[in-house]
């Protein structure tokens, strides 16, 4: 017998004598699945020299296996062709192929793509099932992407529209995916989705920056306040309920990231497995959002053509760059002051023998005056202080400053008002206090004929920022004496900060009249509990201020009902200002000069989405030369400013008030 024998000599083989067959050199295992079962009384074929031409029973036995025969019907069929072997299961090699094997794989299918793994498991069991939650969780995947890829990053544009837009992003994301190998694709992917997780962390801080700052987030500058917003939500809800917050946060952040990735990953797989489809709307996509730029294509107001992330992206650029800039150019506007080489006696000599004092009031914003739910109870308090210092022998003018902060970052309005300049940043904040440049409180304390002191209830650590504003003590939290319980975020209520100050610094008996910066908190987020005026004779060691803080109401009841917040926040403001004017009246004397302000205005929630940084400005004296020295000012008479009162920016009051005050200017 030729050892060249082919399948269509199969029936002639000599059944009586079988030869022991020769093994292929390399024989793939048997297939399980196959459905033909072997005739034990019948005798194997004798298999080609080269292995060619061999049943297919054959080529797939391992090696010393019985050889199935070939059935009868089998006598017509091709060489190599395995009819018992499901299609899914068939893997042949390049030598076992048929001839026309690769044409039919290129040519009977209508796309290239990559066949999607064979399912197992209950996917097996429940197809039905399978298929709803894998176009479930994709197109969770898809609408979270153009969730990403759409979100604004300012709370007034939060709207159906925004999200019902074409981003040019995802059709430029979808060509790339596409057209790269499996490994690239995959690194791509998640590379791409990581990004998208940075950026939707980054919106949702410019989401809270706006609502509480007036502003987006300084990706250079801003990290630094996460600790203070620890410590506030400390303050507010406590270490246990500020901890939750803290790992909630975390887990989010580690979630947001996660979950964009792999909403990415699948997303081009998917695109891959469809090239064709994917690849016809992915053109069709193109051209609809080309012809809708070119024509302006709007919906609901919104531009129907998106490319929001690759503007954001380009404004988180252009803002890092124009902050690194800002750096360097306010390094040399802080060398330069108009007062740096005064000599000592040409500094508020038209003050000399009072006792000044500069107070700043927590959020005591230009609302508080104006806005329909929080000004008639505080114009109705502005209006009896005004009366009650008239009647004590005291005169008020008001105005408007400016504030270079919002919401917020209360230091920087401090030291915009003291310094002269304008700090609007944490940046700048830095360089001016690593500095020298003369401050209005360091103005009397260069004289030498002040004793300089700061109460500052809100400093709960070292402040080494005393010495910049030129003060000789500065009493903080832990120094003040308090026995009391802490009002939410105020570590003290300004009635007890004012009493101490009194006890410590302004009711001894002193050599030198007395400058001092006070800085009143009571009036600070989430203005819950507030505390309420007492008898200056019971404040003793703050001990009777837990029934009050008890009675109070709490901040969650309060800080998230719009209503509220703006009556409890209006409270605060006519407890601090209370606080203030009736220490005056009770403690002042004929050499007292008052000048108090708010440091900003309190957050969107209650000063509106459209406020101003205007806050109000007052001047409060005895001594009625000391208020004829501004009346050039045009200023309002009394605690009020109207609105034809003047507004300035805050930095802009340091020089007027020096030269009010007979300072000579010596660049």
């Amino acid at each position: 017998m030729s050892s060249t024998t082919n399948s269509h000599s199969l029936p002639d083989l000599d059944r009586t004598t079988p030869k022991e067959p020769e093994m292929p050199e390399a024989v793939p295992p048997a297939d399980s699945t196959s459905t033909e079962k072997a005739d034990p009384s019948a005798e194997p074929a004798a298999p080609a020299a080269d292995g060619v031409g061999k049943p297919a029973e054959a080529a797939d036995a391992p090696t010393g296996a019985a050889v199935a025969p070939v059935e009868a019907e089998d006598e017509e069929a091709p060489a190599g062709e395995d009819e018992a072997a499901p299609a899914s299961a068939h893997i042949s090699t390049d030598a076992e192929a048929p001839a026309d094997a690769d044409e039919d794989a290129t040519t009977g299918a209508e796309e290239t793509a990559e066949a999607p793994p064979t399912p197992r498991g209950w996917r097996a069991k429940h197809p039905g099932a399978a298929r709803t939650v894998t176009y479930t969780i994709t197109s969770l995947a898809a609408l979270l992407v153009l969730f990403a890829l759409l979100m604004p990053n300012d709370p007034d544009r939060f709207r159906p529209a925004v999200f019902l837009r074409l981003p040019v992003e995802a059709i430029f994301g979808a060509a790339v995916l596409m057209v790269l190998p499996k490994t690239l694709r995959l690194i791509t992917a998640v590379l791409a989705g990581l990004s998208l997780g940075a950026m939707t962390v980054l919106n949702l801080l410019d989401l809270g920056f706006n609502e509480f700052l007036g502003r987006g987030f300084n990706v250079v500058l801003d990290w630094t306040l996460f600790n203070d917003a620890r410590t506030y939500l400390e303050d507010s809800m406590g270490k246990t309920g500020a901890v939750a917050v803290v790992i909630a946060v975390i887990v989010l952040v580690v979630a947001i990231f996660a979950l964009m990735a792999l909403s990415v990953v699948r997303l081009g797989n998917l695109l891959a497995r469809q090239s064709g489809r994917a690849t016809r709307a992915t053109l069709v996509a193109g051209t609809v959002w080309v012809a809708c730029s070119a024509l302006g294509v709007q919906f609901a107001g919104v531009q129907f053509a998106a490319r929001s992330t690759a503007g954001a992206v380009q404004n988180r650029v252009d803002r890092v760059q124009a902050t690194l800039k800002d750096e360097a150019e306010f390094a040399k506007i802080a060398k330069k002051d108009k007062f740096a080489k005064t000599p000592p006696d040409q500094l508020v000599p038209d003050l000399r023998g009072k006792d000044v004092i500069f107070a700043f009031i927590e959020s005591y914003g230009r609302s508080a005056i104006e806005d329909p739910v929080m000004a008639p109870g505080v114009d109705a308090v502005l209006d009896d202080k005004t009366a009650e210092l008239t009647e004590a022998g005291y005169a008020a003018k008001s105005g408007w400053l400016t504030s270079a902060t919002y919401g917020g970052s209360s230091w920087l309005g401090h030291s915009t008002f003291l310094s002269g300049l304008w700090i609007s940043n944490q940046a700048r904040y830095r360089t001016v206090t690593a500095g020298d440049h003369l401050t209005l409180t360091g103005a009397f304390q260069r004289t030498g004929d002040w004793r300089t002191v700061g109460i500052m209830p809100g400093v709960q650590k070292n402040w080494p920022e005393g010495s910049f504003y030129g003060l000789d003590n500065v009493y903080d939290s832990r120094e003040l004496g308090y026995k009391g319980p802490k009002f939410s975020w105020s570590t003290m209520p300004d009635q007890y900060a004012l009493s101490a100050y009194q006890r410590l610094e302004h009711g001894k008996k002193r050599d030198k009249p007395l400058m001092s910066e006070i800085i009143l908190t009571s009036s600070h987020q989430p203005w819950a509990p507030i505390p309420r005026t007492i008898p200056w004779d019971e404040v003793g060691d703050g001990s009777v201020y837990k029934d009050i803080q008890k009675e109070g109401k709490k901040p969650a009841d309060v800080f998230y009902d719009s209503t509220k917040v703006k009556e409890e926040y209006g409270k605060s403001v006519e407890y601090s200002v209370t606080s203030l004017i009736d220490y005056v009246v009770k403690y002042g004397n004929k050499n007292t000069v008052l000048v108090f302000l708010g440091d900003h205005q309190p957050l969107a929630r209650v000063s509106g989405d459209d406020a101003n940084r205007d806050v109000p400005v007052s001047i409060v004296a005895h001594d009625k030369s000391v208020l004829d020295k501004i009346d050039d000012w045009n200023w309002t008479e009394g605690l009020k400013p109207d609105d034809t009162a003047p507004v300035w920016r805050m930095d802009s009051f340091r020089d007027r008030f020096l030269m009010a005050y007979g300072s000579t200017p010596h660049p």
